[in-house]
């Protein structure tokens, strides 16, 4: 936790430098996202919240999500992109993150392996990728997938604010 934690504690400095919030809809990596982001003093001040969106129940209750995305295929970067999309208009935030795959040790119903996972920023600037892994080790794949997801939130941020003033 503690690499996870430092990554937050550099990004949330930024963002409150700049008056800038996020929000994350995170699946497969569990809430680890969103521990390592609230494990840094002072996180209200660029957290605006978040939950681990693993089911289609959970899209359409925390999210509100329409039938039609409801229904999507997860885990790829379309699907990412209206889930970071959502969560950051829903908690009213400068930066939505979304990440969403297959933790392992199996692949999902959608016939991705164990360690794929799609990562979507939506803000200002808007990103979405792909990793694969090639892990089957379910917690190791957690923690990939939620350190990735820092990293694509700081490059997506540092670059937009490059461009902005």
């Amino acid at each position: 936790m503690d690499k996870l934690t430092s990554m937050a504690a550099a990004l949330g400095e930024f963002l409150k430098s700049r008056g800038e919030s996020v929000a994350v809809a995170e699946s497969s990596a569990g809430g680890l996202v969103s521990a390592a982001l609230l494990a840094v003093p002072g996180a209200s001040a660029y957290y605006a919240g978040g939950g681990v969106i693993y089911t289609r129940e959970s899209r359409r209750a925390l999210l509100g999500l329409p039938d039609d995305v409801v229904t999507m295929r997860a885990a790829n970067e379309e699907y990412a992109l209206v889930l970071a999309r959502a969560v950051r208009e829903k908690l009213n935030a400068t930066w939505g993150l979304c990440e969403t795959g297959a933790a392992g040790p199996t692949g999902n119903s959608y016939g991705d392996a164990a360690g794929h996972v799609c990562i979507a920023v939506a803000g200002p600037a808007e990103r979405a990728v792909t990793l694969e892994t090639g892990d089957v080790v379910r917690e190791a794949n957690m923690w990939r997938f939620a350190s990735a997801s820092l990293e694509l939130l700081e490059t997506v941020i540092m670059e937009s604010a490059k461009n902005r003033p």
